[in-house]
């Protein structure tokens, strides 16, 4: 009560503890797209066998946010680059920079480089900086990459019940559910790591995860798609915007920015988009490809039980042939289609 009171009155001295979280973002050998956010948090603790009442605390918690702003940041690659940025209102920070050296050097073997975040304000007494350094990482896409897989999160490879009356199953999945026990839809984890190794079998072509949900639900997101051994990637959420919000609303949808700016980040990169027929995913694919028709390869739409969103979707891909459609009951229709066109071993 004490920290929430002071968040009402707008005193963001005396923090009890600083906690970064660096979201899993991407880049090029000479570009680097780094977000994420400053808390006066404490992490996030998951654990498979937490009680129902557990699992309610800690969906308190995502939301229950404390951001730091004005928080300056300090961003380490050793012998490659270092940036400082500062926090905004609501804690999150955003490296966004052309670097003249080749970040691709310090990559692993699937792309990932690493780096250190410092939190650079001076620390009053009694406030714990909970990691110093912080860590995070970004993927830099393999040259011989063969093509990117830009997935939408939400009832494509995660049900939600984001089409059930008055979004209540929406609502119990994704705050009152342990994310251990979160469900991915049949088939999914194999058919990304079948996309993710391509043709040649080599773990080479990036995946990029897209949602929604706000990136309050990072960490909780994350935890399922490492868990159950979806190919590793940016995680791409949005702001929680609230009535009180004073910027303006942006004149595109979350998703259909995001696709965007990495299409135009990767020009030479050839890319398959996936998503459900639930929300508005055929129309902003769609939109896209034919606006790139000669960087979309395919579009994999995973059929949900909701008859008039079906039918409204069929409108839409039963007379679009600028890139093909695939309106897939399960993944193996999609695998079947991804093999058939070579894509996939």
């Amino acid at each position: 009560m004490i920290k929430r009171f002071k968040k009402i009155i707008g005193r963001y001295r005396n923090l009890d503890q600083v906690y970064i979280v660096p979201y899993r973002s991407y880049g090029t050998y000479s570009h680097l797209y780094v977000k994420g956010r400053v808390l006066d948090n404490e992490p996030l603790k998951i654990v498979k066998d937490q009680s129902f009442f557990k699992t309610i605390k800690n969906t308190y918690k995502q939301f229950d946010s404390f951001e730091i702003p004005d928080a300056a940041i300090e961003l380490i690659i050793p012998d490659k680059i270092n940036l400082r940025e500062i926090t905004g209102d609501e804690g999150y920070f955003l490296f966004e920079r052309t670097i003249d050296k080749n970040l691709s050097e310090h990559a692993s073997p699937e792309g990932w480089v690493e780096y250190e975040v410092y939190y650079r304000n001076e620390l009053e007494e009694g406030t714990e900086l909970l990691a110093n350094p912080f860590r995070g990482e970004f993927l830099v896409p393999q040259v011989d990459a063969e093509f990117g897989v830009i997935s939408d999160i939400d009832d494509t490879i995660l049900h939600t019940g984001v089409t059930s009356f008055l979004k209540w199953r929406l609502l119990k999945n994704s705050l009152l559910t342990n994310a251990y026990k979160r469900i991915p839809l049949k088939g999914a984890p194999d058919l990304y790591q079948k996309l993710h190794k391509g043709k040649s079998g080599k773990n080479k072509n990036p995946m990029f995860y897209l949602s929604n949900s706000p990136w309050n639900l990072y960490e909780y997101l994350r935890l399922f798609l490492d868990y159950n051994k979806f190919p590793k990637g940016p995680i791409l959420l949005r702001d929680l915007r609230t009535p009180f919000e004073s910027t303006l609303k942006p004149e595109k949808p979350h998703k259909q920015k995001e696709i965007i700016n990495i299409l135009k980040t990767y020009p030479d990169l050839k890319f398959i988009l996936i998503g459900d027929s639930g929300e508005h995913d055929a129309s902003i694919y769609t939109e896209i490809a034919a606006q790139y028709s000669d960087r979309i390869l395919a579009i994999y739409l995973r059929s949900v039980k909701h008859k008039r969103r079906m039918e409204r979707v069929r409108s839409l891909i039963d007379n679009f042939d600028t890139v093909p459609v695939l309106l897939a009951q399960n993944s193996n229709e999609a695998e079947k289609h991804a093999r058939e066109n070579g894509f996939i071993q």
